[in-house]
């Protein structure tokens, strides 16, 4: 079993001050194949003290050198991919090919991307006789899901240290495999000691200790609503900012008389995608009332052909979820579904054939869904598709809307001027418009309950710099 019972600060892995520890738990075996060490506010000061030091020398760099560095962790984190690719199957039952065409390369895709944004982001402009300047908000704690591990670090990581921050991570600690990897990866490629630092802890013993923590000017928080709750909170005496990335109950509304069997195979295959544990995922399928059976249909067929096993297994399409604790959240959800009065189309409380162990849940569709039901009103995260008939368009958008959520949304209509149309009236941070994918330079976040602020591309860079503005700093221009 992988022993990792020393954190990343200051450039070099130093043992932890307490002695806690957690297995990481194989979702596949249910049984440990890691130890971390868990950290607690001693460890985090350090990592803090580190990040502060390395601050103002690391700011100063110029665009040039900042790029350079991050040309050399792009270089560094291609080497590594494979290794990073079965960490995350490891630590949270991602199927290997998922992990290595969809994790994995959803790091590199960030940190290009980020390099993108600096080479010809304009740090200065001027207002009238104002020059208005654009600098590093100073240490950045972020705090980082099980669900999408290195997405979700390179996503934060990558800006914050292209803005000219400093940072200290703390990964989850059900799934930190893939973030000591990282790590190593950062080392390798040469960034300077003290910008990148790396705690391991859970929430009460780090995550509350880096919201509150008068030396941290900022904290990036990706998990629930309401553990981004607890870290708002708890960030609220020192002031600083805070950016939430949290849950979503995201709506896909069919339109009549789009292909109904490929946008309903679409929809159901993003749903169940990565078992159903990404927070943009499209958990209400609103399709016509007489389309319903016949999309229900469609949908079933989609859970019945998932192959689901080993995750190591290439043939795998559909892995456990991540953790026992989830595995118990979905079944009682499944559970309450059923209490409700929705009706099971496929899938529910069994296991699947042949497996015996691991946290595998059937992929499940339910039918006859109304929104009031909590199927319908509560982010599940696990692969768990809820079916919900409506009458008119306007009903529609209003189910769609009817949430305490807003971060994606999805639109399939029978032409794209329909979709748009629908589009500008969904309260979503994110619109999916016939079936397109998301683009990694365009923001990511939602409205309300799905947290503020916004990650990728050029705005997720903006979330990591403070605006200053210089009046009088240029010349008054007079004419003669």
């Amino acid at each position: 079993m992988q022993q990792h019972l020393n954190f990343y600060i200051d450039g070099a892995w130093t043992p932890a001050l307490g002695t806690r520890t957690q297995d990481v738990v194989d979702p596949f075996t249910e049984q440990p194949v890691a130890r971390i060490a868990l950290g607690d506010a001693r460890d985090l000061d350090r990592a803090v003290a580190a990040a502060r030091r390395a601050f103002p020398a690391w700011a100063a760099h110029s665009r040039e050198q900042r790029l350079a560095v991050l040309h050399a962790v792009i270089a560094a984190y291609e080497r590594r991919m494979d290794e990073i690719a079965m960490a995350i199957s490891l630590e949270m039952g991602a199927p290997i090919t998922l992990a290595r065409q969809a994790h994995a390369v959803a790091g590199l895709s960030h940190l290009r991307q980020t390099a993108e944004v600096l080479v010809g982001y304009a740090f200065d402009e001027v207002v009238n006789r104002t020059r208005v300047a654009r600098e590093p908000i100073g240490v950045c704690g972020l705090i980082t899901p099980w669900n999408w591990p290195m997405n979700q670090i390179a996503c934060k990581v990558a800006p914050a240290l292209a803005a000219g921050c400093t940072v200290v991570l703390k990964p989850s600690e059900t799934a930190p495999l893939s973030a000591l990897l990282f790590a190593q990866v950062l080392h390798e490629a040469g960034v300077p000691r003290g910008v990148f630092n790396l705690v391991n802890g859970d929430g009460p013993g780090v995550g509350a200790a880096m919201a509150a923590h008068a030396d941290i000017d900022m904290v990036s928080f990706t998990g629930s609503t309401r553990a981004g709750v607890a870290v708002a909170k708890a960030a609220a005496d020192t002031v600083k900012r805070v950016a939430q990335e949290l849950g979503g109950k995201s709506p896909c509304i069919v339109v009549d008389g789009v292909d109904l069997p490929a946008t309903i195979r679409q929809a159901a295959l993003q749903c169940f995608r990565n078992s159903g544990q990404s927070c943009n995922a499209p958990t209400r399928l609103l399709v016509p009332g007489h389309l319903h059976d016949a999309a229900t249909a469609i949908a079933v067929d989609v859970a019945q052909s998932l192959r689901m096993g080993d995750p190591r297994d290439a043939a795998t399409t559909l892995g456990p979820v991540a953790n026992a604790v989830q595995y118990t959240k979905v079944r009682e959800c499944i559970a309450n579904g059923l209490h409700e009065g929705a009706r099971l189309a496929t899938g529910g409380l069994a296991r699947p054939a042949g497996l015996d162990q691991g946290y595998f849940v059937l992929p499940t569709v339910f039918a006859n869904v109304r929104n009031t039901m909590a199927i319908a009103r509560e982010e599940i995260f696990g692969p768990v598709l809820c079916i919900l008939p409506y009458g008119t368009e306007e009903e529609a958008i209003a189910i769609a809307n009817d949430t305490v959520y807003g971060l994606s949304a999805y639109v399939s209509a029978p032409d794209l001027a329909h979709a748009r149309r629908i589009a500008r009236r969904l309260r979503a941070g994110m619109v999916h418009l016939n079936g397109a994918r998301a683009d990694h330079a365009a923001p990511f976040g939602g409205y309300r309950q799905s947290g503020n602020g916004r990650e990728w591309g050029r705005m997720g860079f903006e979330e990591y710099l403070e605006a200053k503005s210089m009046f009088g700093y240029e010349e008054e221009v007079t004419t003669p």
